[in-house]
């Protein structure tokens, strides 16, 4: 971690940062907000959890500190992901720019031999808060405790993963309270979110005692309601529940720090933006597009925002950049993607999109397009199974029941269909609105084939007109893959890893 600056010395840094962009923006005819006007900007990024909060309709469970959150600012119905998965999406969330359009969208890349710089026009978010004299920060939002919310006597960075290279420099430290007196501040609240229930029977249970000594009990695995591609087997819903669990102990932290913000005089200066990096760990969740896994909460509360508002436009992850930088007085980067979903002048998206590509050793290349009415998926390499052989994936104790019970013959068509089908569709198409869990492929109905045209021109001009990086090289794939196997110290791990990704070297090489 960066050792902090004294805070008398920063200060004079930060008064002649501040007179700089003063004269800069006096010299373009611009309004700078300086001082006390300046708003402090907190992020709230939650790991691996859906929409399953009280305001977004989830009735097993009760979410109060985030519910206050939305009945003082607006709520986004329709938030999506970029990208499905941790890396990726951070990595396009602190640039504001897709992850296909910087060549960072293969997850945990660029960390070994292979390097990724990122192009010319496009930097971190953090760097440009630093150049306006903000204090930039990432951690927990409570001293004295973790990203799990539990108490800790060892302060920390949060959570980066980011797929390029970057200078830790662009953090002044772990929280907001070293920062000099007045000086505004960007904070991440980075939260484990949905990882807190873990993916074993151990750490089922170390979530549940958790849950019966802050709560009283642990949710209940039979009161919860499962996509209807799940099989309701005690494994699964006890995964579930647990899961529930997680979202109470995220929305108890989320409430503290709210607490604390208004404790010290902050909060009614203060932007809070509350998202998730993208939808619950799970066998179609996480790392795939449909809602499950791509779908997010977005809140936002603070000056100038609404209070009690429902939004129900097309908005994506990486907007929250643009909107932050414009909150604060900074001016939005031309080439960045992400746009200030709050202007007055905003005009609402008719499209978001989203990509998935290689994912730890499962390489895959599948996008997707959302307009109002539907959701249109391309798989590029449909003679794929849809549950591909993954290290990460294969080791949680649910795809592990789940292929259990299909070895038993005890899973349904749908499940037989939509999880374990040898190959996939080439593309699909569905009602999304009206299809909550996308399993009523149209991609093949003729009444939607003008639809279908559409989206596909749609989606390949957005390919173009983005850069889409596509697929690595075979020579790239096995600098990445071979780096992940050096840093894996578990043998049987690493040597399942190893076998997964010469069956992917032997696809490619095929053209499968």
């Amino acid at each position: 971690m960066k050792t902090p600056f004294k805070a008398e010395n920063f200060r004079r840094s930060t008064r002649l940062v501040v007179m700089t962009l003063v004269g800069l923006f006096a010299l373009k005819g611009l309004d700078p907000l300086v001082g006390e006007d300046r708003p402090n900007i907190v992020w709230i990024v939650v790991d691996d959890m859906s929409a399953n909060f009280s305001c977004y309709g989830e009735a097993t469970i009760e979410t109060p500190h985030v519910d206050h959150l939305a009945s003082q600012g607006v709520r986004f119905t329709r938030a999506y992901a970029t990208s499905p998965v941790c890396s990726t999406f951070r990595s396009a969330m602190i640039t504001g720019m897709y992850q296909t359009s910087i060549g960072v969208h293969h997850h945990r890349s660029g960390r070994g031999e292979h390097r990724i710089q990122l192009p010319n026009g496009v930097r971190p978010v953090p760097e440009y808060f630093q150049e306006a004299g903000y204090w930039t920060c990432i951690g927990s939002g409570l001293p004295g405790f973790d990203h799990k919310g539990n108490p800790t006597d060892r302060e920390s960075l949060g959570k980066t993963d980011y797929n390029f290279d970057w200078s830790p420099e662009m953090y002044d430290s772990h929280d907001w309270a070293e920062r000099a007196d007045g000086q505004p501040f960007f904070m991440q609240v980075q939260l484990n979110g949905g990882k807190i229930r873990g993916e074993s029977e151990a750490k089922y249970a170390a979530t549940q005692k958790r849950m019966v000594a802050e709560f009283g009990a642990a949710t209940d695995p039979e009161s919860v309601e499962l996509p209807p591609y799940y099989p309701r087997d005690p494994v699964m819903l006890r995964d579930w529940s647990t899961y529930l669990d997680s979202v109470k102990i995220t929305d108890r932290h989320v409430g503290r720090v709210m607490d604390r913000l208004k404790q010290e005089g902050l909060l009614e200066n203060t932007l809070v933006i509350f998202f998730t990096d993208h939808g619950i760990s799970h066998a179609r969740g996480k790392q795939f597009i449909y809602d499950e896994g791509a779908h997010i909460p977005l809140v936002i509360r603070g000056p100038g925002v609404a209070k009690g508002e429902t939004r129900t436009d097309l908005v994506e992850h990486i907007d929250v950049a643009a909107l932050s930088l414009a909150a604060a007085g900074i001016e939005i980067p031309e080439r960045m993607e992400g746009r200030n979903i709050l202007a007055k002048d905003y005009n609402e998206k008719s499209a978001v999109f989203a990509a998935r590509d290689r994912c730890g050793e499962a390489a895959d290349r599948i996008r997707s397009v959302r307009t109002d009415r539907y959701l249109y998926i391309k798989n590029f390499y449909p003679e794929r199974p849809f549950l591909m052989p993954s290290e990460y994936k294969d080791n949680k104790l649910i795809l592990q029941r789940l292929r259990e019970l299909r070895a038993q013959g005890k899973v349904s068509a749908l499940t037989e269909e939509l999880l374990f089908a040898p190959t996939r569709p080439p593309e699909e198409l569905y009602l999304y609105k009206e299809d909550r869990w996308q399993i009523h492929n149209l991609a093949s109905d003729p009444i939607h084939a003008v639809a279908l045209s559409q989206h596909r021109t749609r989606l390949d001009r957005w390919i173009e007109e983005t850069g889409d990086g596509g697929p690595e090289s075979i020579e790239v794939y096995i600098m990445e893959t071979e780096d992940q196997m050096q840093s894996t110290r578990n043998v049987e791990s690493r040597e399942r890893y190893r076998k997964n990704s010469e069956l992917y070297l032997k696809w490619m090489r095929e053209g499968k």
